[in-house]
């Protein structure tokens, strides 16, 4: 699907192109999604290289994410997406000409439908293509931001939960889930941070004053939540330790009970087994009182095991 985003008399129009039509002069976004092989080839006749497809977005080769043509400079950047509990990691090719924005994509993000809203209600201003593509770079600072903020919300809950033995499960579950989120959020802060400083040293010249001071902005507001993310991995590896360290406290104590239970039936057993012994002359086996006498022996060995194990604090 090729969408065309038009500014013209400080007026924003959206229009579905066609692999016939030809891109309005206005343009100054062009979106392709999930782009089939006769929209590629349609780009094609407009593009000085081949247009990138789905494994060339997904590259993660520096020179493969960050370089300059003719066509003017590509950047491909890891943007989060929510599903769910979970934070996926989805790359965007962006190509940012002298006249418009290209962008290629294979999933759909929910920042860009942010910004289409925005932009479709008047809520931001942008005239010119470098104005998009730092406008949609401070959604994404400012969505990893509300990402990192939802991860220690819910590891405040988890922290209360770790010292509930019917909720370990939970809290493990949990715990994998959210530090799964936070490395895709780091790993997405670090692409975001390598795309502005490259574009901040390589397109230094066709960037204003007031873009390039919007530009820094962004990088001291990455510099700011890195500390952030690294704390929540601190806290997280925290909280894995300590329902660690519970659960196997629990499990020494089921061990234990099970030990000391062992220990407190061993001398009634051992009672028990010598009076079974099938030998011809046992004293007591004539003897009217010696089944009550032997029943009593081992509760008072069990008894007299069982406090003593007591005043020892064993127990």
């Amino acid at each position: 699907m090729i969408t065309a985003y038009v500014y013209e008399n400080r007026h924003l129009s959206v229009t579905e192109l066609g692999v016939l039509d030809t891109i309005p002069s206005s343009t100054i976004w062009l979106d392709l999604y999930k782009p089939d092989d006769a929209e590629r080839a349609w780009l094609s006749h407009f593009s000085v290289e081949e247009v990138p497809d789905e494994e060339d977005i997904n590259e993660i080769e520096a020179s493969a994410r960050f370089y300059q043509n003719s066509d003017g400079l590509h950047i491909n950047s890891l943007f989060p997406q929510r599903v769910g509990q979970d934070v996926r990691g989805v790359n965007i090719s962006f190509n940012l000409r002298a006249n418009f924005l290209l962008t290629i994509r294979e999933e759909d993000v929910g920042l860009i439908r942010l910004l289409r809203n925005y932009l479709r209600l008047g809520r931001l201003e942008v005239s010119t293509p470098q104005e998009l593509f730092l406008e949609l770079f401070n959604l994404k600072v400012e969505h990893l931001s509300d990402l990192i903020e939802d991860v220690y919300t819910v590891l405040e809950n988890v922290g209360e939960q770790v010292f509930d033995n019917d909720k370990l499960d939970d809290v493990f579950k949990l715990i994998t889930l959210q530090e799964d989120s936070n490395g895709k959020i780091r790993l997405s802060l670090l692409d975001t941070q390598r795309s502005l400083r490259y574009m901040q040293r390589y397109y230094r010249g066709q960037l204003s004053d007031e873009h390039l001071k919007d530009l820094r902005e962004m990088l001291s507001d990455i510099e700011s939540l890195m500390p952030h993310s690294q704390f929540i991995f601190d806290k997280l590896n925290f909280l894995l330790d300590a329902a660690m360290g519970f659960s196997g406290l629990q499990q020494n104590k089921i061990i234990k009970i099970f030990s000391v239970a062992a220990v407190v039936f061993l001398p009634p057993t051992l009672i028990a087994s010598s009076y079974g012994m099938n030998f011809a002359i046992m004293p007591e086996l004539a003897w009217q009182y010696g089944y009550p006498m032997a029943i009593v022996m081992m509760v008072a060995s069990a008894a007299g095991t069982y406090f003593f194990f007591k005043r020892k604090h064993w127990l």
